[in-house]
């Protein structure tokens, strides 16, 4: 079943994050749909779930991506998002530092460019080098970054803490980064 919540996720992850259009869905302002329409948009493309097992995927997601509303009625993608949406989050003073995986054929980019969101709504940063490892890892050997969050802070960029613990800003400047960590 694992396996199937996996491809699963991934599914919902595109169509909440990136293109519900794809699986008939319109998402409100803030990101959200209803439960219902995302359990048939899920069976239309052959991946059938009762409301236990939407329940269960949600709540074993290893990365917390989803979150039902107080009313359990609606659902949406937390963090993520390639399309336009308000999700609501207050400003937080961030820690002092945080992180930022990836991997050594994009540090030259990053000195050059800072992290920018690309097609994404925000740059996302972890709280925990290992976090950030996890995150680098996906795509070859992790880097991590060190951002020095409170210098951003003093300056005024805003950072917005997920509900999945993924702290959120626009852009870091490439001066922010202090350390340029090693390939791990």
């Amino acid at each position: 079943m694992q396996d199937r919540y996996e491809t699963t996720s991934k599914l919902m992850s595109l169509l909440l994050r990136h293109n519900p259009k794809a699986g008939g869905l319109s998402l409100d302002d803030a990101g959200w749909v209803d439960v219902d329409a995302l359990l048939q948009a899920l069976s239309a493309k052959g991946h059938e779930l009762d409301r236990a097992q939407l329940d269960d995927l949600v709540a074993s997601n290893a990365k917390s991506r989803f979150a039902f509303d107080q009313t359990g009625t609606r659902i949406r993608a937390v963090q993520g998002h390639s399309i336009d949406v308000s999700l609501g989050y207050d400003p937080m003073v961030p820690p002092d530092r945080l992180y930022h995986g990836t991997v050594a054929r994009f540090v030259s980019s990053i000195r050059t460019h800072g992290l920018i969101s690309k097609g994404r709504t925000h740059v996302h940063l972890s709280q925990d080098v290992d976090t950030a490892v996890v995150v680098g890892k996906r795509r070859g050997m992790a880097v991590v970054l060190t951002i020095d969050t409170a210098a951003m802070h003093v300056d005024g960029i805003e950072f917005y803490l997920a509900d999945n613990g993924v702290w959120l800003t626009r852009a870091v400047a490439a001066r922010y980064i202090i350390d340029w960590g090693d390939t791990l």
